[in-house]
């Protein structure tokens, strides 16, 4: 049973919803006082009886649950009667619960506050003085269904301050107050975080932490700029430009390419759109021209995600999330994908920044690329054996400038430090000032790509450096392929680490 859709109109009761340790209380208390709104619990509408089962460490039925949520119901009805405005929290975590409150009342807003498990139980363990006990928070997990798209929830990471929790949920509510203060002079009624208006890359997104900042765009979830100091560290492109060039583009379910577009898997033959149809190959996966939603905001961070449903080709559903967030290091990319349906997946995934350090052309910037193989290509890009580089034009282990190298090569065999990271680097012929591009988890392998095909004056005036989960061509080789059961998630990391722009 799906809700009515959203209209657009502010809210006029907000349900916070989310397990134990999710921070529901304290948020939904920050919110109905900074909006000046009445606030109750979920938890004052248990009875004597519930609360003594759950201190026992019995859960609830659904049963049990009935008269429970008939009463939270009951209470906000009586306040849109009034014509009055509040804040509840409720765990709520089927389905059913939530369409027991929430459908026939399209004035309340549902807002989902997810976390991990790990985060979920640190918090259990240190808080005292209430009736839940932290070894319920499994069978919490296990019951929860998370909030489905026609349930218009806002979705929130709570790997942060309350405070921050609120202020995003404030900025993505409809009718969201522009920056400001309440009436007290205290905490904002909400930051200046609305997207810049549309245009040909759908809305954008500016971060903002000290002197960096970055610039994200809906059309793919795409990084447009990234700026350090006043300096821009990509070759990106403007708010008022098409993407050319993959230029800052997720690639999902496959980076780079797949010859003919066709692939078996599992006993059957798939064909893919030949999206680069001069070469004969699928390139870049699907999702680079598809809008991607936010779900989560703050001033140096933002979280978006799109649905990548079952089509030609590609039979598979997933939900796929892209966080990026500005920290002391640089910028750190996550991506994450779930296998929502029924089937095994293919799956691959990467990212095509382009790097700049200042100079006119790539050929005086100095490289260094910590892998000792490199993937040797045909004519159309397709991968057709490893060599080591050794005593090869290719072998960067140590810096040295790039030249008059043309490159579109995929490297593998990475080098890591101890903290899992490789890091390839792009530093200006001075020696002063560069950039690190950190391979995380998630990637076995980077393409360099100086862009020696790209029109003028875009030729080899940056240098792309691509994260990637597996090499070109990988859905029909199987080299590195990640296989996704239903269920499944993979998690690629990644980020930039400026230096020298202090």
């Amino acid at each position: 049973m799906g809700r009515e859709e959203a209209t657009g109109e502010p809210p006029r009761v907000v349900l916070v919803v989310g397990v134990a340790g999710s921070g529901k209380t304290t948020v939904g208390r920050l919110l109905a006082e900074w909006l000046g709104w009445a606030y109750r619990d979920a938890d004052d509408f248990h009875s004597a009886a519930d609360r003594t089962r759950m201190a026992a460490g019995r859960p609830l039925t659904d049963s049990d649950r009935e008269p429970w949520l008939a009463a939270i119901g009951r209470w906000m009805d009586q306040v849109l009667a009034d014509g009055g405005h509040a804040v509840v929290t409720c765990s709520a975590l089927k389905r059913a619960y939530r369409d027991a409150l929430l459908v026939g009342r399209p004035e309340v807003l549902l807002v989902y506050l997810h976390g991990s498990r790990e985060l979920l139980r640190s918090r259990l363990a240190a808080r005292g003085g209430h009736f839940f006990p932290s070894d319920l928070l499994d069978s919490q997990l296990a019951d929860l269904q998370e909030p489905e798209p026609d349930e218009h929830a806002l979705v929130v990471e709570v790997d942060q301050s309350p405070e921050d929790v609120a202020t995003e949920v404030l900025a993505l509510m409809p009718g969201s107050p522009s920056a400001g203060s309440d009436a007290a002079g205290g905490a904002p009624v909400a930051r200046a975080r609305s997207a810049v208006p549309a245009g040909p890359t759908g809305s954008s997104w500016r971060l903002v932490r000290g002197s960096q900042s970055a610039v994200v765009v809906q059309l793919g979830g795409a990084l447009r700029e990234y700026v350090v100091g006043g300096r821009s560290l990509l070759d990106g492109f403007s708010a008022e430009s098409a993407i050319t060039g993959g230029r800052g583009q997720l690639l999902v379910p496959w980076p780079n390419r797949v010859g003919d577009g066709r692939y078996r898997f599992e006993g059957r033959s798939l064909q893919l759109p030949l999206s680069e149809a001069e070469k004969g190959n699928a390139i870049h996966g699907l999702l680079r021209w598809s809008l991607w939603t936010p779900l989560a905001r703050t001033d140096d961070s933002v979280l978006l995600g799109t649905t990548l449903c079952p089509q030609p080709g590609y039979p598979f559903l997933l939900d796929v999330r892209v966080e990026y967030r500005l920290g002391p290091d640089g910028l750190g990319v996550v991506v994450r994908a779930v296998n929502t349906g029924t089937e095994t997946a293919p799956y691959g995934v990467g990212q095509h920044p382009y790097l700049t350090v200042g100079t006119d052309l790539v050929d005086s910037a100095v490289l260094t690329v910590p892998a000792r193989y490199v993937l040797r290509t045909d004519e159309r890009g397709l991968p057709v054996g490893r060599k080591s580089v050794a005593g090869t034009p290719y072998d960067f282990r140590a810096a040295r400038p790039i030249g008059d190298l043309r490159l579109d090569t995929a490297f593998t065999g990475l080098d890591r430090l101890p903290d899992g990271h490789a890091i390839v680097r792009l530093a200006h012929p001075s020696g002063q000032h560069g950039i690190d591009l950190r391979l995380g988890e998630g990637t076995r392998c980077v393409q360099v790509y100086t862009g020696d095909t790209l029109p003028e004056p875009e030729r080899r005036r940056a240098v792309a450096v691509e994260a990637m989960s597996c090499p070109p061509d990988a859905f029909r080789t199987g080299t590195d392929l990640t296989v996704l059961p239903p269920g499944a998630t993979h998690v690629l990391r990644w980020g930039l680490s400026p230096w020298g722009y202090a």
